[in-house]
């Protein structure tokens, strides 16, 4: 009870800790986020913020997280950026090493506040770093009309999808986007191998062309037996799609699809991931969405009461009801399906943000792609492993 009340109190504070204004003048505070439902999320907090700050206007503006830590090191010199911006956490190596980003006001308090696991993803060198917007993973999405009880290994499930691809022609048993290594990580993870070690810092190697990573990406390219889909033709769009439609039985994605899959019908539930061992799911990536001040703003205290009041209880429930996103304070969520990704949040690991990372996706996600399509998964990680490595040494 005194640990709740210490978290409430928290959080009070970080509400309302700017609540008086030193200075009356008025601020514009250009924010940058994605479309799709955090767009419609900033713009009401904003509107909500200026209620307490008359002062302080939110303007949004459209620049998707993907591109976020790209944009900054063009438009921050120039003048032209933003005062914050979302930001996955992985980001943050290359964001501080290019100056762009301020450390968090008040880090002891926000962490505090956050769930353990979303102020570890945004610190950096032992600095805080940005106000942790929501926490995310992926998991098993189940069509409930189409399996009863979803499979705990990914054995199982090949097994289960060749029998129902037999049984219904026009469907597929699984499907998932193979070349987007955000999800094919979790093929690596067997016996709790983990992409630059277990704490996610050493880039003396990539650990991805290690005994347990080439026996689990061989799982993974096992699949395509019973999934007939090339890796051009198996992309998120595609992927997304057939579950959408109800074609798909089973298909691996984040909570961002929920709202999608729920307008479009699907009666649907979520588990946490098949295991690769037969024991315990599958490890999967989680990712800490943050909201960072730039290092340009004219306005950075403003910025920053901003940040702190999209992590206050009021403001992480109404991103909660927009976005689907999981909370990334300790608050309760009444739903069965966010169950499933909080379940599966208890084997995810945060992506490392080494600068390294940088190098990382591209290159993995093409590695993923020749692995499903037949390519040797030994001489596919071992090339992969030296690419990244590389890219640390430049």
């Amino acid at each position: 009870m005194k640990k709740i009340l210490s978290i409430l109190a928290v959080l009070s504070f970080l509400t309302f800790a700017f609540a008086a204004v030193s200075a009356q003048d008025a601020v514009t505070l250009k924010v940058w986020e994605s479309v799709g439902g955090p767009d419609e999320w900033l713009i009401q907090a904003g509107e909500k913020f200026t209620e307490l700050h008359p002062n302080v206007t939110i303007e949004f503006v459209n620049v998707e997280l993907q591109d976020s830590s790209v944009q900054i090191a063009l438009d921050g010199p120039s003048g032209i950026g933003p005062d914050l911006f979302a930001a996955p956490h992985d980001k943050i190596g290359e964001l501080v090493a290019g100056g762009h980003i301020l450390p968090t006001v008040d880090a002891e308090a926000v962490a505090a506040a956050v769930l353990p696991s979303a102020a570890q993803a945004l610190t950096y060198d032992g600095t805080l770093y940005g106000y942790p917007t929501s926490a995310e993973t992926y998991a098993l999405y189940y069509n409930k009309a189409l399996v009863d009880t979803p499979p705990t290994s990914f054995e199982e499930l090949a097994a289960w999808t060749k029998t129902f691809n037999e049984e219904n022609p026009d469907k597929y048993g699984f499907v998932m986007d193979v070349s987007n290594a955000y999800y094919t990580i979790l093929f690596t993870t067997m016996n709790g191998n983990r992409l630059f070690g277990p704490d996610g810092v050493d880039t003396s190697s990539s650990y991805l062309a290690t005994e347990d990573a080439v026996a689990g990406m061989k799982i993974f390219q096992a699949l395509h037996d019973v999934v007939p889909f090339n890796a051009s033709d198996l992309d998120t769009a595609n992927a997304d799609g057939a579950f959408s439609a109800g074609n798909a039985a089973m298909h691996i994605s984040g909570p961002w699809n929920v709202a999608k899959f729920t307008e479009d019908g699907i009666d649907f539930g979520v588990a946490a991931l098949p295991s690769l061992d037969g024991e315990t799911p599958a490890a999967s990536f989680s990712g800490t969405r943050g909201m960072f001040v730039s290092a340009y703003s004219d306005h950075p205290e403003e910025a920053a009461e901003f940040a702190l009041f999209l992590i206050s209880e009021e403001m992480q429930a109404l991103r909660y009801e927009i976005v689907g996103a999981l909370p990334s304070i300790p608050m309760q969520v009444e739903s069965e399906i966010s169950n499933g990704f909080i379940e599966q949040l208890k084997y995810a690991f945060p992506m490392p943000s080494v600068p390294a990372m940088t190098a990382f996706w591209d290159s993995a996600g093409a590695a993923s792609a020749n692995i499903w399509d037949g390519a040797d998964v030994e001489a596919e990680l071992k090339t992969l492993d030296t690419v990244i490595v590389n890219s640390t040494a430049q």
